[in-house]
């Protein structure tokens, strides 16, 4: 199951939006959201909204607040305003004021995210090996082939 939010026709350049996004992409959304606050660019207030959002969207889906990560976070370009600034001379320049359209899919973990203190049960968690695996010596294994 997933929830996603989209916010069209944001007032930043995708590729500022991008350096934001990249830094919280894969990331549990508790952790986003901590990493988000103290990021000073106008973008992380921005996809804050935009990731607030797809979270209340989960809770109506009845998804669990604890599982949830980041799945896809994406910042496509939006259509661009045009405008022209005169230069010397009768010549114009123009400026393109870019816009993005942020979108926010947030998936469901298996387990809940690791908090501190808490350990994964043993076999439940993927890529968790818990039981680790003996070393064994050369004297263990002379010892084991009489």
């Amino acid at each position: 199951m997933e929830a996603r939010a989209v916010t069209k026709y944001i007032r930043i350049s995708p590729r500022k939006m991008r350096f934001v996004i990249d830094a919280i992409r894969r990331k549990p959304v508790s952790s986003a959201f901590a990493i988000l606050e103290h990021l000073t660019n106008k973008g992380a207030r921005l996809a804050a909204k935009t990731l607030k959002s797809a979270q209340a969207n989960a809770k109506v889906k009845k998804m669990v607040e604890d599982r949830l990560f980041i799945r896809e976070i994406k910042a496509d370009g939006g259509p661009s305003l045009k405008r022209f600034m005169s230069r010397s001379m009768g010549r114009a320049d123009q400026i393109l004021k870019r816009t993005t359209h942020l979108t926010v899919v947030l998936g469901e973990r298996e387990m809940p995210v690791s908090q501190p203190g808490i350990e994964p049960k043993e076999g439940k968690a993927k890529g968790f090996n818990i039981l680790k695996k003996e070393k064994k010596t050369k004297a263990a294994v002379a010892g084991a082939a009489r």
